[in-house]
């Protein structure tokens, strides 16, 4: 694994179901409140922004800990989001998401699916895979990594 030293900021796109389980990868582990996902449906567009682990960079610990860095994400040719299991009336309620997932449909059309710990789910009605990840913020240090049941 790569130190913090090496890290360069993501710029990622998807367009299709592997690229998106880069992105999946990529965000495994991120944290944001849900005052921080916005469907805006006359752009077509999902957006949101999160606290992104840093696994490039986690490797062994040291002596300097881990890293997280604020990451934009959005998915355009969105034609409807659903919220399930998450109190969208608590802005501040932080989340932590574990996968995103896709099923497709017909001609490319699909279900984008977010996962978070505690079972709430975000639902994106899709024409297509069109999916962006941009690091926004120089990383910063977090002393836990973030920890998985077998």
């Amino acid at each position: 694994m790569a130190s913090l030293k090496d890290y360069r900021p993501l710029r990622l796109m998807a367009g299709d179901e592997t690229d998106l389980g880069v992105i999946s990868a990529c965000l495994q582990d991120a944290v944001a409140k849900l005052g921080d996902f916005a469907w805006l449906p006359k752009e077509r567009r999902f957006a949101f922004v999160a606290n992104r682990f840093l696994w490039e960079c986690a490797g062994e610990r040291r002596a300097s800990g881990f890293a997280r860095v604020r990451t934009g994400v959005h998915f355009d040719d969105v034609l409807a989001a659903q919220f399930q299991h998450l109190r969208t009336d608590s802005k501040n309620a932080v989340v932590e998401l574990l996968s995103i997932r896709f099923a497709a449909g017909e001609d490319g059309a699909g279900t984008v699916t977010f996962d978070f710990a505690g079972g709430g789910v975000i639902r994106l009605n899709v024409e297509s895979i069109n999916a962006y990840l941009s690091d926004l913020t120089d990383p910063w240090r977090t002393r836990a990594k973030p920890q998985h049941k077998e």
